[in-house]
């Protein structure tokens, strides 16, 4: 069994773990916003709790944190490129998540889109690169030196720059009282917001992997880890995955995460992609077959992340219609009004929510069968 095969393994759970802590991350904010609307308030001002005084907030930052140290392990041992496709598991752990854990509605449109993002997500993997081979301290200095990874960042900083006004005009537009956006605002601007996080958060990846490539190489050599370089790229590690956690915070508050989540995960994927596509010049070992499987990955992941674009019609909480909306609506909508105060009352949320799934599909049995004894019963009466 190759290297990669166990550093696919390792990043899969902790791709898993990660998306598990965010949707916790999401469901503290919730918390916090219902909070607010009953707590005190001074000269008109609510105060506000701190995050982390929420239990689901504090056990999401351990996920979280669990699941970063997991693929951070793993960059030592499989292509950047490959490991960052391999996010794709969190946009199926997504639907579950938020399904169980925040009581989102999961619709026919939301599983389509994930359908797509997943399928892309496989193409990448399969077709990338599945070398990882270990670099020394001269190598990997001389990468970051090298004047095409230059231009590639000056190119991610035009990126950052435009979505970032893209943002701000959108923010600004939004605070015009009693102005309406149009429809595209509706996603351009958490995709925007999600553009910028995923391109600066990215780069911490590429740190993690040096860092990880380092650690690896102590191991089966006498290289020593407490070097400028060492610190150097531990330090850019630091900063860019504490932006990553910050804008991630920022993107649950205000974002729907059935929406946000999959935008930050395409975000990331994709420059984390490039980046190591660039750096590490992943793309020398692909032909013109594993190139155009990779193209049609990458095309069938945008159609994923359009389609989950919310229905102006219901402001963007159900993006579709419900699967079986008409059967057991009242139980339905007692567990959507049902507040979820702690890690108590979510577990018990989670186990109503299979029951309610399992009543659907009882009751979905006993009006087929009440059905077909009427129309047994008009037939008798018309003979």
């Amino acid at each position: 069994m190759g290297d990669w095969v166990i550093g696919a393994f390792i990043n899969l759970f902790g791709s898993i773990a990660i998306n598990f802590g965010t949707n916790l991350l999401k469901l503290g904010h919730d918390e916090r916003g219902r909070h607010s609307m009953l707590g005190e308030r001074i000269n008109g001002k609510t105060i506000l709790k701190p995050i982390i005084s929420f239990q689901s907030w504090r056990i999401g930052i351990l996920f979280f944190a669990f699941g970063n140290a997991l693929n951070f392990i793993s960059f030592g041992y499989a292509a950047q490129s490959l490991l960052a496709a391999l996010g794709s598991v969190q946009f199926v752990s997504n639907i579950v998540f938020a399904y169980f854990v925040l009581n989102k509605t999961v619709t026919v449109k939301v599983i389509v889109a994930t359908t797509f993002i997943v399928v892309g997500n496989t193409f990448l993997v399969a077709f990338g690169n599945h070398q990882s081979p270990v670099y020394t301290q001269d190598q990997l200095a001389e990468k970051y030196s090298n004047i095409t990874f230059l231009f590639y960042c000056l190119l991610l900083v035009a990126v950052v720059a435009m979505h970032h006004y893209v943002y701000r005009r959108g923010e600004l537009l939004l605070s015009i009282s009693g102005k309406e956006l149009m429809r595209y605002w509706k996603l351009l601007l958490p995709f925007s917001f999600a553009v910028v996080s995923g391109a600066i958060g990215s780069c911490s990846v590429l740190f993690a992997k040096s860092l990880s490539n380092l650690l690896r190489l102590s191991m089966s050599s006498s290289y020593r880890l407490d070097s400028w370089f060492t610190y150097s790229i531990l330090l850019m590690f630091l900063c860019t995955a504490g932006f990553w956690m910050t804008r991630l915070n920022e993107g649950l508050a205000q974002f729907d995460a059935i929406l946000i989540v999959p935008m930050f995960q395409i975000a990331w994927t994709f420059f984390s992609i490039c980046t190591g596509f660039v750096y590490f010049q992943e793309y020398q070992v692909l032909n013109a077959l594993r190139t155009v499987m990779f193209i049609l990955g990458m095309i069938s992941v945008f159609i994923g992340i359009t389609l989950l674009a919310p229905d102006e019609s219901k402001g963007g909480e159900v993006m579709d219609i419900p699967i079986s909306s008409k059967v057991n609506t009242d139980v339905e909508r007692l567990i959507e009004d049902s507040p979820i105060d702690d890690m108590k009352s979510l577990a018990r949320a989670m186990a109503t929510k299979a029951l309610a799934a399992a009543g659907r599909a009882k009751v979905v049995r006993i009006i087929i069968s009440y059905r077909n004894e009427i129309r047994r019963w008009n037939r008798n009466i018309v003979s």
